[in-house]
């Protein structure tokens, strides 16, 4: 065996909002990339050079990358130099992690996988994931054989462990300048990964284990986690006490050595919303401020809609006529994405029209449809919501409503989850 060649065709599994940049990354430097996702639409997609996501200049790359040859999709796994594993990791029931996608991606490249190769998984996962990994590949292929420990035995397959650590809307870039975790499973794993992501990152590659890499990406979730919760809980707390909590936390920024986030409606994504959850599940008894923080978060929801519901009351009593309409402003988890996974506005938007008597008008400018949830609902574009609303209410900051203060009536109830008037 002779596992020191050039890797020179990757077979990327999964192509959503990380694997789909990554394999295009890995393209752009001349390394054939092989995607596979199970999502038929997506791979039609991708192999006529278009996209099924929504990420800035992503588009142009996989074009070239596809209409070159360099990139093409596929529903299956094709022999290659090495894989990566960048498939979902939910939870499910009470918050318990969700391996089995990482399992069935494992079971996947079995059949085609050989010496020389190496494998690494990419995918946000609780501590002893990789391990899990490696010995689904091991029962699979017990002709080869793959690393068992932090020693640098002679193994056939390398494994690692390597968490994206970007921001939607700034992948491209940040895939290529952030510094990289490489958590090999021996010395010599370590050192085929990090030979992989040299390919195209320009940050630094820093190496480790791979327990300490996948708690690393759990780490700094949780921190953020931690610091978004402080401030939802300062929203919760000011709002009792009559008090402007975007003017405290400006106010408070002031001094040298304190930076507040801002509030928000909740916190959601695949990361910050899920990865602390994969700490408290391993450590139930030391994660106290973690579950705390995750507590806080994902309460600030049922106090948006508590305030709807309050604005929605208030239209009542002053005996307005009719059913009120409520324009509901963001859909996305974030600002300026189309991504709505785990988002706290898609989860308040959903209670809210199920729950309250009231015409909504749903707007969500990164979007062409609405999920099945709302899809009884109209999608409008936000001029028409403001000018139809009684309730305006400010789910996500994105850029298309910056400039709305100058169209809201004085008639109109605003409920602003994410001071989007204030700044």
């Amino acid at each position: 065996m002779n596992n020191t060649n050039k890797i020179q065709t990757v077979c990327m599994v999964g192509l959503g909002y990380i694997g789909l940049p990554t394999a295009a990354m890995f393209a752009a430097r001349r390394t054939k990339v092989i995607g596979v996702d199970i999502n038929q639409h997506a791979v039609d997609t991708i192999n006529q050079g278009r996209i099924h996501i929504v990420e800035p200049e992503l588009d142009m790359i996989v074009h070239s990358a596809v209409h070159q040859g360099w990139l093409r999709a596929t529903t299956r796994p094709e022999p290659a130099d090495a894989f990566l594993i960048a498939v979902p990791t939910p939870f499910k029931g009470d918050h318990e992690p969700d391996t089995s996608y990482v399992e069935a991606a494992a079971r996947s490249i079995a059949p085609v996988l050989r010496a020389g190769n190496l494998v690494v998984l990419e995918s946000t996962s609780p501590v002893g994931t990789t391990e899990l990994m490696v010995r689904q590949l091991a029962m699979a292929r017990p002709d080869l054989r793959f690393p068992t420990g932090d020693d640098d035995q002679e193994v056939d397959v390398c494994v690692a462990y390597c968490p994206e650590r970007v921001l939607p809307g700034q992948v491209v870039r940040e895939l290529v300048e952030n510094d990289r975790i490489i958590g090999g499973l021996t010395p010599r794993c370590a050192e085929r990964a990090t030979a992989l992501y040299r390919i195209f990152v320009k940050g630094q590659l820093l190496v480790t284990n791979a327990r300490t890499a996948e708690m690393c990406k759990l780490t700094e979730n949780s921190f953020r986690d931690v610091n978004i919760a402080f401030a939802n809980e300062l929203s919760l707390i000011c709002d009792k006490l009559d008090i402007d909590v975007w003017e405290l936390i400006r106010l408070a920024n002031r001094h040298p050595r304190v930076k507040i986030l801002q509030p928000g409606a909740g916190v959601g994504g695949h990361c910050i919303a899920v990865d602390p959850w994969f700490i408290v599940d391993r450590t139930p008894d030391e994660a106290r401020l973690i579950r705390t923080a995750r507590v806080v978060n994902d309460g600030k929801p049922a106090w948006v809609i508590g305030k709807v519901a309050q604005a929605v009351e208030a239209l009542a009593r002053e005996g307005r006529a009719g059913e009120p309409t409520v324009a509901l402003l963001g859909l996305a988890f974030k600002p300026n994405i189309d991504d709505l996974r785990e988002s706290p506005a898609l989860h308040i938007a959903e209670a809210l029209t199920r729950s309250l008597r009231a015409r909504f008008l749903l707007v969500e400018p990164n979007v062409q449809s609405l999920p099945a949830s709302l899809r009884e609902q109209p999608l409008v574009d936000v001029a028409t919501a403001l000018a139809q609303a009684d309730v305006v209410v400010v789910l996500v900051a994105h850029k298309e409503f910056g400039a709305i203060r100058a169209a809201l009536q004085p008639h109109q109830r605003v409920v602003d989850a994410v001071g989007l008037l204030g700044r």
